[in-house]
């Protein structure tokens, strides 16, 4: 053990170097283009969690473990896949660079082996909890390959520690009996503006125990704990406990003279404990204060090894922030870089010599036998761990004879339509949301499928037998995983839900339900789940001024402007039932996709890569016309758009909808075309989709290919250039006000820019002028080139 010890604080020193060497070639050694900003980095960051990150990577982490690393310690990460050879010096010679290693670790931007990607602070703690969940609940399904459980592990910045979602995450946690979780909180006591406050151990402590954790501080090393053994060292640990933050930073970075006066002056009036300071050089006394748990290479690993439960733990562990370089413990090394000079004072403690920056083993000097070590290291031992699935057979499209119905009630039953069925597809779903669970129509689901818990748990209301809708049962089999009020942790669950085939090797397809207005609450954890490339479909519902009665808090109105700008979500907004179940069939096999990147040169969407699926729904019932299956309207409505009433030759309107105000569209229509026979009326399910493609077929031009078309330039080509747009939604106007542009039609966008207010749609569609009359009225003096009169202004 002493011998890997040691081998371990010579691989601290080296990965120490490379990644401040990283940054460092980054700012001041490559070339710059003129008008480059700072590169920047964090070496600070960097440092401070380097002796973690070294007892994890090359001793205590199994395969099956999987690691957030924090943000700022790219660095480092980066520097220990370079040991392990799944890194290149290329890309961490552009660190930072197009191409190069990314500033934060990325599953989708790096080559090297990155288990979640991290940047957004807080949402990378968050997700290791919820990914526990999902190995457990693979773990309980019968149809689950047997794997070792891992231990999913957050390495955590203390200021990180301020962002709210990772309390509401705790609280979850708690709720599921939550196991297999470490968070390793590198507790420098400085962040980017100042000096941690003091006391906040105490808190960290008391919300973790309190949630049922088990809390190891690991504050002083081995040299401190030798120190306090001898005569006057209790003296010496008081006095240790009780230094604010402040002063530990600034007395670290002026070293061992500075610790030397301060000490002699505080306690060294009281005889042993002077001998104690007094027998030590300056160097050694700046060594043994520098020597903090989270920095002591034997500390960190007998903490780890201590751990012999599944019980979540926190490690509370004390760093110095710039530990080992020239900037430890200055208040402003957040961002700050080594200059030049002080890189040289750098090489020589770690012992590079010039021309040896970028070896493997530049500060090691037993090549051979420091890699015999990593040969042997447990956790690259089967080399890169991602995982891939099998897709899941889709089967047939749900067919609903309802005659009048909303989507959001149509959604639900596909999903019980699919519950019935003994197929791969229904084995695999997995459904969650933030308890609006019945409210947006999945308890037909549930009552078929069961919640899932680790334990079968009694339903105490069927057990006294009172009558209740919500027959459901909490046991291992069950499919849903029911969440508190907290968006940001339904989006974490579906980001983890949707990487299970790449992290456990087994294909989930997750499906979560949230009220429209509030995907915005957990808008920051959605962009991470997509970066991350997650598969699921989230269902927002219900939507819009539609929800009349609930007034402007409960209407959306830029949701749709979400699902356009989102990369890694095709967005639809289905009017009716069939171009609903047509989506989600589609979806449900987009969700697994996993292509290459190029386009396909029908829409120029890159359609065979994959993503996820956002569906905006509403619980406006609505007649259903007969049943389209032709292909030609499947694909339509997959494409983005159809012509539901197609424009003549002649053509001087074209009213183009999404979503639940088709029937305002086509009651318009049909007004004017009393007199106009050549009106035409544009369903769109998905502004999204006919955007992404418009822009792609640009791109694909501008670059030589002079046939590229896009879905919505070739339907748009049909018109007359007097046509004019009159576009329509219930939502922001701008969702299709981009219509005109594509092929240079005048155009007029309605729809809902402002809060909305209670009453009847009638009331609301009429206020905010997006219902026939307004409709009717736009189009005729379009037409007739009259201004537009009579136009409500909503302010």
């Amino acid at each position: 053990m002493k011998k890997d010890i040691e081998q371990l604080k010579q691989l601290e020193n080296q990965v120490l170097w490379l990644a401040c060497w990283m940054i460092h070639n980054a700012n001041h050694l490559r070339k710059k283009e003129h008008g480059d900003v700072k590169v920047g980095g964090h070496q600070a960051s960097s440092a401070s969690i380097v002796s973690i990150m070294t007892a994890l990577y090359f001793h205590i982490l199994k395969p099956e473990d999987r690691v957030a690393v924090k943000p700022h310690a790219s660095p480092v990460f980066h520097a220990i896949q370079y040991l392990m050879g799944n890194q290149t010096r290329e890309k961490m010679e552009n660190f930072r660079g197009f191409g190069g290693v990314q500033s934060y670790p990325s599953r989708t931007k790096d080559i090297d082996d990155v288990d979640f990607s991290t940047g957004s602070v807080g949402l990378g703690v968050g997700i290791t909890a919820f990914a526990s969940m999902i190995q457990d609940y693979l773990q309980a399904k019968k149809w689950a390959k047997d794997k070792p459980m891992g231990r999913m592990i957050s390495l955590i910045g203390d200021a990180e520690m301020d962002e709210g979602n990772i309390f509401e995450c705790l609280q979850e946690g708690w709720k599921h009996d939550l196991r297999n979780v470490w968070w390793i909180i590198d507790y420098n006591r400085q962040s980017l503006d100042g000096v941690i406050k003091e006391g906040l151990w105490e808190r960290l402590e008391t919300i973790f125990k309190a949630f049922g954790w088990e809390v190891v501080r690991i504050k002083h090393g081995s040299l401190q704990r030798a120190a306090f053994a001898e005569p006057g060292g209790d003296k010496l640990r008081d006095w240790i406990d009780s230094c604010p933050n402040q002063l530990y930073s600034a007395l670290t970075f002026q070293g061992g003279a500075a610790w030397r006066k301060r000490l002699l002056d505080e306690i060294g009036d009281q005889g042993d404990v002077t001998a104690l300071i007094e027998k030590r050089t300056d160097d050694e006394l700046s060594q043994l204060m520098n020597n903090l748990g989270g920095q002591c290479m034997e500390t960190l690993v007998d903490a780890f090894e201590s751990i012999d439960h599944d019980k979540p733990t926190m490690f509370l562990s004390y760093t110095i922030k710039g530990w080992g370089t020239p900037l430890a413990g200055h208040k402003d090394n957040h961002a700050g870089l080594m200059t030049p000079a002080q890189m040289e004072i750098f090489r020589t403690s770690v012992g590079v010599e010039t021309g040896s920056e970028w070896e493997k083993f530049g500060a090691i000097a037993d090549e051979k036998k420091t890699q015999a070590f990593l040969d042997r290291v447990p956790f690259f031992a089967k080399g890169t761990r991602r995982y891939e699935a099998e897709a899941v057979p889709v089967g047939e499209q749900v067919k609903l004879t309802d005659r009048m119905q909303s989507t959001q009630a149509g959604f639900g039953k596909i999903l019980d339509s699919i519950a019935k069925r003994d197929d791969k597809l229904a084995e695999r779903i997995i459904t969650t949301s933030p308890d609006v669970t019945v409210s947006t129509n999945i308890g037909g689901w549930v009552n078929r499928k069961g919640l899932f818990d680790r334990k079968v748990l009694q339903d105490t209301f069927k057990d006294e037998a009172i009558p209740s809708a919500q027959k459901w049962q909490f046991s291992p089999e069950g499919q849903h995983i029911e969440l508190g009020i907290a968006e940001m942790n339904l989006f974490l669950m579906l980001g983890a839900a949707g990487l299970s085939h790449s992290i456990f090797g087994e294909r989930l397809l997750p499906v979560g339900t949230v009220y429209d207005p509030f995907v915005a609450r957990g808008l920051d954890a959605l962009n991470y789940a997509c970066y991350q490339d997650s598969r699921f479909m989230i269902v927002g519902t219900p939507s819009g001024i539609t929800l009349a009665p609930e007034g402007g808090a409960h209407q959306s109105i830029g949701s749709q402007l979400i699902g356009m700008s989102q990369d890694g979500l095709a967005a639809f907004e289905p009017a009716y039932l069939d171009e609903l179940s047509v989506v989600m069939n589609w979806a449900f096999d987009y969700m697994q996709r996993d292509g290459e990147g190029d386009p396909d040169e029908r829409t120029w969407l890159r359609d065979e890569t994959g993503g996820s699926v956002y569906m905006r729904l509403s619980t406006r019932p609505l007649e259903q016309p007969v049943w389209r299956e032709d292909a030609e309207f499947k694909q339509g409505v997959i494409d983005g758009a159809y012509w539901w009433r197609k424009p003549g030759a002649n053509c001087d309107v074209v009213i183009a909808y999404q979503g639940v105000v088709a029937p305002e569209a086509l009651e318009a229509a049909g007004r004017i075309g009393e007199d106009r026979r050549d009106i035409g009326v544009l369903a769109c399910t998905s502004a999204d989709r006919l955007n992404a493609g418009w822009t792609a077929a640009q791109r694909a031009r501008r670059r030589g290919n002079a046939e590229a078309m896009s879905h919505v330039e070739r339907m748009l080509a049909e018109l007359p250039p007097h046509c004019k747009i009159i576009t329509v939604t219930d939502g922001h106007p701008a969702t299709l006000s981009w219509l005109g542009a594509v092929a240079g039609h005048e155009t007029i966008p309605l729809g809902v820019e402002h809060f909305g207010q209670t009453g009847t749609v009638g009331d609301l569609y009429s206020h905010y002028g997006i219902d026939a009359d307004t409709i009717v009225s736009v189009a005729q003096n379009l037409v007739t080139g009259r201004p537009i009169r009579n136009l409500r202004v909503v302010v």
